[in-house]
């Protein structure tokens, strides 16, 4: 058997299915697996009898006959011979769209962690494989997870950079199941220069893809770059790494915008785009991009008319831009949003920021909620909440509306403003202690309780 192995194995290239069928046949696979396990000592037995088995499940017939062996498969992850668990993982890789790959994906990341460069480039290979089957999310991301050992996390890392080639649809699997905090973990602790150096330099790659900036803008990886530059203490070289991927990101950014930009000139995709920006006017960094780039399109479509999906999309990217779930803005930003809001009222038939704000506020319920949510974001702002304040209309529908939808987003939009008045020099003008008494009992009655107690109806169902 031992020869005919070896024969087999020294053929080069690829087998044919029937070669590899009738070898079978004289040496069955059983056969050889229990070559393998044999505790007899035959030299270079091991090392044949692989290569061997190499070339059999290199076949599509040897291949298919893997899903009977997951046994064998899994021993062979766990055993200290190189060349059988270098074995068992390229017979992983014909074994990914089938049930055994749960049962030996734990392992297979053990493998990873574990084993050598070889080993691990074979296992990083499989499992962005497996990522891109239908499910394989589901089997990768709830089993990732942080390790004590310094190489372990950077291989981690690795297969993280790597899975986000795949799709965006891994790269959301990633940010949901809070992985990327690993980079975070290893770049915020720079007692250790070589891990984070090592993090920076994954981190790097992983910024080279396209759709990369959209998630690592929802953290604090960003601000950690600029930490780190900011930082005399670190070394130049961390420094300098960190330089290279605020580039690199910054850049992809700014294509982004400009892709982002291209759509907004076409009216079948302006409403994806729309949301697109929202999504990146979530946090600081991503708002802060935005007006110093394409924001003055999102703020012209919130007042536009011409089409009620564009303007609902614009009304509710233009919320998340101006703060409506974060903290504020940067100084810089502030600078190019006042100015924006003016300019836009001032093209307009409206002419001042007030007029526009009551036009929004006086159209359908889905546009009015909306409205409620940008007049939310906006008035921290001294200049808008004088705006706000000095449209007595704006106020009675703040707080006396009777409609019951969107009686969350009215009274959350009063409570800003009554906030925002609680600490403005405003709070002791005479002209609107009025206007200061209504805000006040609007908030202290709640969100489902106006005037006039509109309250839910209970409706018996009818009897069939």
């Amino acid at each position: 058997m031992l020869q005919a192995a070896g024969d087999f194995a020294s053929y080069p290239g690829l087998h044919s299915d029937d070669a590899v069928r009738q070898f079978l046949e004289r040496c069955p696979l059983p056969k050889l697996l229990g070559a393998l396990q044999s505790e007899v000592d035959v030299p270079g037995m091991v090392e044949t009898v692989t290569e061997c088995l190499d070339k059999v499940f290199c076949s599509r017939y040897g291949a298919s006959l893997l899903p009977g062996y997951g046994a064998f498969i899994q021993a062979g992850l766990l055993t200290d011979s190189k060349g059988i668990r270098k074995l068992a993982c390229k017979a992983v890789l014909n074994l990914l769209d089938k049930v055994e790959t749960v049962v030996l994906y734990p392992v297979l990341i053990n493998c990873l962690i574990e084993g050598d460069e070889e080993i691990s480039t074979i296992i990083l290979d499989a499992v962005k494989r497996l990522a891109e089957i239908p499910k394989g999310a589901e089997i990768i991301f709830p089993r990732v997870a942080s390790h004590s050992s310094s190489l372990a996390r950077i291989r981690i890392l690795s297969l993280i950079a790597k899975l986000f080639t795949v799709s965006s649809y891994t790269a959301t699997a990633i940010r949901d199941s809070n992985l990327l905090s690993i980079f975070e973990d290893e770049i915020k602790d720079r007692r250790d220069m070589l891990k984070t150096l090592s993090a920076l330099e994954v981190l790097y790659e992983l910024v080279e893809h396209p759709h990369s900036n959209i998630f690592l803008l929802k953290t604090n990886l960003l601000q950690l770059i600029v930490d780190v530059i900011n930082d005399s203490s670190a070394d130049s070289v961390i420094r300098s790494r960190a330089a290279l991927i605020s580039g690199r990101l910054l850049s992809s950014v700014t294509n982004l915008l400009a892709a982002i930009d291209k759509i907004l000139q076409n009216t079948d995709e302006i409403e994806s785009a729309l949301e697109t920006l929202g999504l990146i006017g979530t946090t600081t960094q991503g708002a802060h991009f935005l007006l110093t780039n394409v924001a003055r399109h999102v703020v012209e479509t919130s007042f536009d008319r011409q089409g009620r999906g564009r303007q609902l999309a614009a009304l509710h990217a233009f919320g998340s831009i101006c703060g409506v779930d974060r903290q504020e803005l940067d100084g810089q930003a502030e600078e190019y949003l006042k100015p924006l809001v003016y300019t836009t009222a001032a093209n307009s038939s409206k002419l001042t920021p007030s007029a526009l704000l009551l036009s929004i506020l006086q159209q359908d319920p889905d546009i009015r909620i909306a409205g409620y949510r940008v007049i939310s974001g906006l008035v921290v702002r001294e200049w808008c909440l004088r705006e706000v304040c000095l449209n007595s209309e704006i106020i009675r529908l703040v707080t006396d509306e009777t409609t019951k939808l969107g009686m969350e987003a009215r009274y959350n939009c009063c409570v800003a403003i009554n906030k925002s008045l609680s600490s403005s020099h405003l709070l002791h003008e005479k002209s609107l202690s009025e206007l200061i008494g209504k805000l006040n009992d609007a908030v202290r009655r709640g969100p489902y309780l106006s005037e006039r107690e509109a309250r839910p109806v209970v409706v018996p169902a009818e009897r069939f």
